[in-house]
This record gives structure tokens, C-alpha cells and sequence, in this order.
């Protein structure tokens, strides 16, 4: 097992950022997931920083096909960071959760006309494009609500 920075054994015990991991699965049953806010908070500042977010105004985004709560949205948020979805799921945790939407990456090469809509209503900052015909998805929707919608196009070399 690979030990992270925030975990030890105590006793026999493990511990994950100082918390009894038998202490949690009293409280709370298992399974149960864990995870420590502040290493995970240390990891995206690490990665702004190395990224020179700040200085370069260059962005981070955190993958939310990773693990998506509501509470995760509200911490990547609060770190500065921009979010990946690849799906209208994962959109509407995003949308739940406060998210700013003009933050969002919608990835995903399989999006649904209704998906499509969903980011255009909500404002996502940048749709991830696969190819023309969702492009023209896209265009079609954002011209229907009389919005204007940023697109990026993932092209393979060759």
C-alpha cells in the first residue's frame, strides 16, 4: 500500500489526517470513504503554484470524472480552480453546489442535445468540442437562447 503524507498507523490503527479511521467507521458504518481536506486543499495550491496561476494567469482544472460531491465542487471552487465535466450529472452537481459556471470545461465526446442546452442555459465558460457536428450542436443552441458560447476544439494531429 502506498502511504500518503496525511496517513499513519497508531496503535495498529490507521489514521488519515489525524482521525482514527476505526473512530470513523464507528460514527459513520462502512464503507465509508475518506479524505483529507487540507492535503487536498495543499495539492491545489501546489498545482497553482506551479502553474503560475497567479502570476502567469494560466488555469488549473480538476477532473470531476476523479470523485464529484457537492462539497468537492465547493472546495475546487474555493481553491480558484476550474472544473472539468463530461456529463449533464456531473453539470448539475456543479450547478448544485454554487460552482461558478463560468469556471466549467464541458468535455465529454458523447453529449446529449439535452446536455448541450443545459450548459448553454446555465452559461458554462468553455464547451470542449469533438468534432463539426457538435459544434454546430452547440452553435445551433446558443443561437436559440440568444447567447454567445465560448467552444474549444480537441483535434487529433494527422
Amino acid at each position: 500500500m502506498e502511504k500518503f503524507e496525511n496517513v499513519e498507523i497508531i496503535d495498529n490503527v490507521l489514521h488519515i489526517g489525524g482521525v482514527s479511521t476505526s473512530q470513523l467507521a464507528k460514527e459513520y458504518g462502512t464503507p465509508l470513504y475518506v479524505f483529507d481536506e487540507s492535503l487536498i486543499r495543499e495539492k491545489c495550491r501546489r498545482y497553482c503554484s506551479a502553474m503560475k496561476v497567479i502570476e502567469n494567469g494560466n488555469k488549473v482544472a480538476y477532473a470531476g470524472k476523479a470523485f464529484l460531491t457537492l462539497a468537492m465542487c465547493q472546495l475546487v471552487a474555493s481553491e480558484g480552480l476550474h472544473l472539468d465535466v463530461v456529463s449533464g450529472g456531473e453539470l448539475y452537481t456543479a450547478y448544485k453546489a454554487g460552482f461558478p459556471m463560468e469556471r466549467i470545461l464541458f468535455h465529454g465526446n458523447n453529449k446529449t442535445l439535452e446536455e448541450i442546452k443545459m450548459g448553454v442555459e446555465l452559461g458554462v465558460g468553455i464547451f470542449v468540442a469533438d468534432n463539426f457536428y457538435e459544434i454546430d450542436k452547440i452553435n445551433e443552441m446558443a443561437k436559440k437562447l440568444n447567447k454567445v458560447q465560448k467552444v474549444f476544439l480537441r483535434i487529433t494531429p494527422g
